[in-house]
């Protein structure tokens, strides 16, 4: 299942139509997590995977991956891989077809999903957010670089796998919680997932679920129609995306 952000898609569209300016730009991803990652990204159609898809990225290191400047696409982390162990997945959390280079591919829900729309003119502001519309699996922080407030989305002020509701837990072997599912994805409910007779801003409501999302990560998308919308727009040829940002729970220490 796909849950696709009906307002970001509307920004994108916006930004196709406009003329490019600009040839490239990059994306800092930095591992601030006690375990490694496996970062991987997929593209909107017509638009390159960016470094394979996916790689490795051990506690405490970064790596600049370069985009085209009117690149449109998803990042997400992986966790818990264990790659050349024959079983599929291979992942706890955001596999993607048990590939280390997902190629293009979509990571498996529940994952936190890191969204841009890249703008080539750099007289206008390119757009991103961070969504938990198909759920959660560990913390992320955006900002330009350099650093602006009012570019910056902050990570979580609670661990989400630690208040997951128990229906929407996703365990690992050791009986884990390593992700949280949203509740269109746990239920694949039409009034959990906005659409069909709850496909409007009007008829698609907070949820009790989407509460517990939003309450610990403000500035993340909580469900399709969150309102205000948490989009930042902003002018910029470098990002950094930082997983797991704080070093504790309800304190926001890592900076760009």
């Amino acid at each position: 299942m796909k849950a696709i952000n009906p307002l970001f898609l509307f920004f994108v569209f916006l930004l196709l139509s406009g003329k490019e300016f600009v040839e490239s730009c990059n994306f800092y991803i930095s591992n601030k997590c006690p375990y490694p990652i496996w970062p991987a990204n997929a593209a909107n159609e017509g638009h390159p995977v960016l470094a394979y898809g996916g790689f490795y990225l051990p506690p405490g290191e970064q790596r600049k991956i370069q985009a085209p400047a009117n690149w449109v696409g998803r990042i997400w982390a992986r966790t818990g891989c264990k790659f050349g162990s024959n079983n599929i997945p291979v992942c706890e959390t955001g596999d993607c077809g048990g590939k280390l280079c997902c190629n293009g591919l979509i990571g498996t829900p529940p994952a936190t999903l890191v969204q841009f729309a890249l703008q080539p003119d750099k007289t206008k502001p390119s757009f991103y957010d961070v969504s938990l519309v198909d759920g959660y699996n560990i913390p992320v922080s955006v900002t330009s670089v350099p650093n602006s407030s009012k570019c910056r989305i902050g990570g979580c002020k609670k661990d989400v796998n630690s208040i997951c509701p128990q229906e929407l837990e996703v365990l690992n072997d050791k009986g884990e919680v390593v992700a949280c599912k949203s509740a269109c994805l746990a239920f694949d409910n039409d009034k959990f997932c906005c659409r069909n007779e709850y496909g409007t801003p009007s008829k698609c409501k907070p949820s009790v679920y989407s509460k517990i999302f939003k309450e610990a990560c403000p500035s993340y998308y909580s469900y399709a129609y969150d309102n205000p919308p948490p989009l930042v727009n902003c002018v910029s040829d470098d990002y950094l995306i930082t997983f797991c940002p704080s070093t504790k729970w309800g304190s926001e220490v890592e900076s760009a």
